[in-house]
């Protein structure tokens, strides 16, 4: 049994806005999810013939008590659906026992479970909460694109859920990992609603972290790499918001991951479209992303882990972050040319050159945009991820300075 334990799926954990809880009648005035089955669906990147599931409890209001858990292949191997193939599901246990009851604050780490999960599958997990959650503050990833299912009663081995409420969101689920060989390793990609996928298509998996993972199936020296979409809509690298900065959830979102030897650094948008368009503070806001980048640097390379830094997309037209008198844009382009020539990272990713328009480089390529001009659409996913070298996920040594600053 030689090997080690790898993420091979993740989602970012938040605190969920109130109309992003569980539909009626599943959130009730002071609890959510009373005998409820909880059905989900997410698409793994490297296999496995072992697995762990991770629940988490980190934004909740009260304890989480889980009555049971299955694991199972969906319906047609699809996203999104309600289905399940019976004859794979599979009992998940926690420390011997069925039931696990996560503190508030905490994540539970099943036991390994014998489950033949090839690459790139779906997967579905389903869980079961008899008593529900006392509290309407609930751990969630509202940005799913992918549908999860609920209905009323212990259904969790059920090959169907008949009738069940779809709602295009994850609960509770904050990763998956398979125990694989020493070469098998994860790169882990922080970010916004662009690597969360705003304007991908849902039930498809085609953000860019998905098209880039089929790409890496192809590349000899991809196929041991899993891909860990750790990016929410409207997230900043500064300020806590929609979910907490990247600064405040390095720790918990990319150096306490499973196999982590690479990570991706895609945010910092958000940070100047929400600091008021003043010279004054669109020079801080320049400024203070430069020095965060340095820190996540840092304390990544402490943890032996290689650092990739990507440009910021163009926002022209955006009628949210595009000012009249460009600041906005100034400081943009600062923060990406130090991206570009500050040497901090071990390498780039220049997502600007790749999807801005060449006749007005302030704008998207028609093509890429999904509308509002802030956002792509899924061809612009696809253009991200072919722009991305494999080279930089192939297995190599660290250089023996790496890390000292």
């Amino acid at each position: 049994m030689t090997g080690h334990w790898v993420h091979t799926w993740v989602s970012m954990p938040q605190l969920t806005e109130p109309e992003n809880l569980p539909p009626a009648p599943f959130t009730g005035d002071d609890a959510v999810f009373v005998d409820t089955t909880l059905r989900q669906t997410v698409f793994v990147s490297v296999g496995g013939r072992h697995l762990r599931v991770r629940l988490s409890n980190a934004f909740g209001g009260a304890a989480l008590p889980i009555t049971a858990v299955s694991v199972a292949l969906p319906t047609g191997g699809r996203a999104g659906v309600s289905g399940i193939q019976a004859a794979t599901s599979r009992s998940v246990t926690f420390s011997g026992q069925p039931s696990m009851v996560v503190p508030v604050g905490a994540q539970v780490v099943s036991d390994p479970l014998s489950f033949d999960l090839a690459p790139l599958t779906n997967l579905t997990i389903t869980v079961y909460l008899a008593e529900g959650q006392a509290t309407n503050e609930v751990t969630s990833h509202p940005g799913s694109r992918t549908t999860s299912y609920l209905l009323a009663g212990n259904h969790v081995t059920a090959a169907e859920l008949p009738a069940a409420t779809p709602t295009d969101h994850w609960y509770l689920l904050s990763g998956v990992e398979v125990w694989s060989g020493d070469g098998t390793s994860a790169a882990v990609l922080l970010g916004d609603s662009l690597t969360d996928g705003r304007g991908s298509t849902t039930n498809t998996n085609n953000r860019w972290p998905d098209q880039l993972l089929r790409r890496l199936g192809s590349h000899p020296g991809g196929r041991g790499v899993a891909i860990l979409n750790q990016a929410a809509g409207g997230n900043r690298v500064l300020t806590d918001g929609l979910g907490p900065s990247a600064l405040a959830r390095l720790d918990r979102d990319v150096l306490a991951q499973s196999g982590v030897r690479r990570l991706v650094v895609f945010e910092g948008v958000n940070d100047i479209g929400t600091a008021e368009a003043t010279e004054a503070a669109q020079r801080r806001v320049a400024d203070d992303l430069v020095t965060a980048y340095d820190q996540l640097v840092v304390r990544a390379h402490a943890h032996g882990i290689r650092v990739y830094g990507a440009t910021l997309l163009p926002f022209g037209g955006n009628g949210a972050y595009d000012d009249p008198a460009g600041l906005r844009e100034r400081a943009r382009q600062r923060v990406n040319d130090w991206i570009r020539t500050s040497g901090r990272f071990d390498d780039l990713l220049d997502f600007d050159r790749v999807v801005r328009d060449p006749g007005d480089p302030r704008r998207l390529v028609g093509a890429y945009d999904d509308g509002d001009h802030l956002h792509l659409s899924p061809t612009g996913y696809r253009a991200l991820a072919d722009a991305v070298p494999l080279r930089l996920f192939d297995r190599e040594p660290l250089p023996s300075h790496f890390g000292f600053q």
